[in-house]
This record gives structure tokens, sequence and C-alpha cells, in this order.
């Protein structure tokens, strides 16, 4: 049986059954909640009730917090994880984790894309929708996901940049003012489609007459990377290091030194990342056929592979003859 206690002008409704921890509401008036006791044994009895009340006292932002302590830490691509959570903390944080609505969601993918592209408000609805898998599955809150139901946001069009055999010679020569590994490391990045972090993390145990051993990348498995012969040389000029590494730079040090490059060399748009596209779209020049490619640039989604590649149509006139 329910039991009502008054309590600086709200009545407070007490809820003690067998097999239920004690449930309890507050109210303002007594009739308010003897209905709510009356409804919650009445789903009690028939095996209906659900405790919300844990889910109800969570908010997002303790949510978010936990999913960092317990799931994101052991992600490869936790550094990248912890702005998106915090973005995802700082716009929805305050609505408790049973009350976030599909609507609610539906607003904040609207005004994200006032600022963001189409594919960072995707990557940010995904890993909130993983937060409810998670709150679900593991911590065994009675949550429906809100993402479930709306529509995710358009992929952006492909970047069609490319970095062409003049304007890398320009960055080399520009980037070699600014940190004396800069240059090996572009040179290394159109030559192979590596990814920042995989030339960074690099070892002279790595290499190996013409391949590069990735023991573990960015989707997990291991992968080789043959080299040419401007890879090679480009190693060869890095000095040795005691700790084995190839580089020394930090990821940061990348973003910050090498739009500066790209300016003084009197360009603009050029991204690091496009280094890797353009590796790509040269590896198809080159006549490799997309499961070759697939297998040097370590992309697992052949979609998302046809994505960078854009090629130059006046080698495709060469080989036509």
């Amino acid at each position: 049986m329910a039991s009502f206690q008054k309590r600086s002008g709200s009545w407070r409704a007490y809820i003690r059954r067998k097999g239920y921890k004690t449930i309890t509401g507050t109210f303002d008036t007594k009739a308010e909640a003897e209905r709510w006791a009356k409804q919650v044994e009445s789903d009690m009895a028939r095996s209906r009730f659900i405790d919300t009340s844990e889910a109800d006292a969570l908010a997002i932002s303790d949510a978010l917090a936990r999913y960092e302590r317990e799931i994101s830490v052991h992600k490869k691509s936790y550094r990248n994880e912890r702005s998106r959570l915090s973005v995802l903390s700082r716009d929805l944080g305050h609505f408790a984790i049973s009350q976030l609505r599909g609507s609610d969601v539906a607003t904040y993918r609207d005004e994200r894309l006032q600022v963001a592209s189409g594919s960072t408000v995707r990557r940010d609805l995904a890993l909130l929708s993983h937060l409810y898998t998670i709150a679900r599955k593991e911590w065994g809150l009675p949550v429906e996901n809100p993402c479930s139901n709306i529509r995710p946001p358009k992929l952006n069009k492909p970047r069609e940049q490319r970095a062409t055999h003049e304007q890398v010679a320009a960055i080399v020569k520009h980037a070699a003012y600014l940190h004396a590994e800069l240059p090996a490391l572009v040179v290394l990045a159109v030559e192979t489609g590596m990814r920042r972090g995989e030339l960074l993390g690099l070892t002279r145990g790595n290499i190996r007459g013409k391949v590069a051993y990735l023991p573990e990348t960015k989707n997990g498995g291991s992968r080789t990377v043959p080299l040419s012969t401007r890879a090679r040389t480009a190693i060869q000029s890095l000095p040795q290091r005691m700790d084995g590494r190839l580089f020394s730079m930090h990821p940061d040090t990348v973003t910050h030194y090498f739009p500066r490059a790209v300016k003084l060399a009197g360009y603009d748009g050029i991204r690091f990342h496009d280094l890797r596209h353009e590796a790509t779209s040269r590896f198809f020049e080159l006549g490799f056929n997309l499961m070759e490619v697939a297998a040097i640039t370590g992309h697992k989604d052949l979609q998302m592979l046809k994505r960078y590649t854009h090629l130059n149509p006046d080698s495709l006139a060469e080989r036509l003859g």
C-alpha cells in the first residue's frame, strides 16, 4: 500500500511493494499523489511497471561523462570524440536521458547544421545514438533512442581538391622553413596515402625494404604499404632518433604548420588530408585496380574509396593515346 506525507506545502507518495525498490513521487495535492500511486500499483500488479526514476534523474551531461570514462577512452578516436562529447553535453546536457525526444534531437540537428557540415552532424548523432544503446543494454536504463526516427543530415559533397605535383613541390619547399620534419611528412603522405596518425606513429622497425608495415591502423587491422623511391628517400632524410620513431612531431604541430606552409606556397584550401586523397587518385591513375588501392590505403568501404577518387582527365587522355 502507498503512504503519503505532507512536506512544505506538497505531498510525497511512497510505494513499497515486494520485488520492487521503494518508489517515490512529489505532487502539489494529495489527490494527485493518490492517483499516481493507484496507477503505479496497478501497473505493478500487472507486471507492467517500469521504474524510470534513475533515468529521469540522469542528465545527459552526466551520461556523456560516464560514456567517456567507460567507452570513449578505449577508442582509437578518443581524441576527436572528446570534443564531440563536449559539444553534445553543451547543447543537450540539460535534458534528462529519459526525456530527450526526437523533436529535440531534430532541433539540435538543424541548429548544428548552421555551423557544421552534414558529415560532422552525422557523427554527432551516431555518438548520441550509441550513448542510448549503451544506456539501455549495459546500464539497464529503460530509455528509447530519440535518434532512431529522425532524418540524418545529407552527406557533404565529395571534396574535389587535388594537389598537383607543382603544388606539392612548393608546399614541401616552404614546409622546410617551418619544421625540419614537415617536408618528409608531406612527401610520405602524398606518396603512400597514409593517414596523419599512421605517419606520425611510424618507427624504423615498421620499415622493411620497400614496404611499411602498419601493425595497427584506424580500422583496427594491420596493413602493408608499398614505398615508392621518393617515399624511401624521404625516410632516409630523417635523422635517427633514440626512441626509433621517424617523427617527433605531435598531431597538433602538423595542424599548426601545414596550413602555414600551404599559404607560404601561395595556395589556399589544401588540407593535410587532401594529400591522402591525392595519393589515392594517383594510385588509380597509375593503373592500380580498386582492390589494390583499398589494400594500400586501408579503406574498408569501397563506396567511400570512390568518393576520394577524382581522376585527372589529362592522365586519362594520355592513356587513351
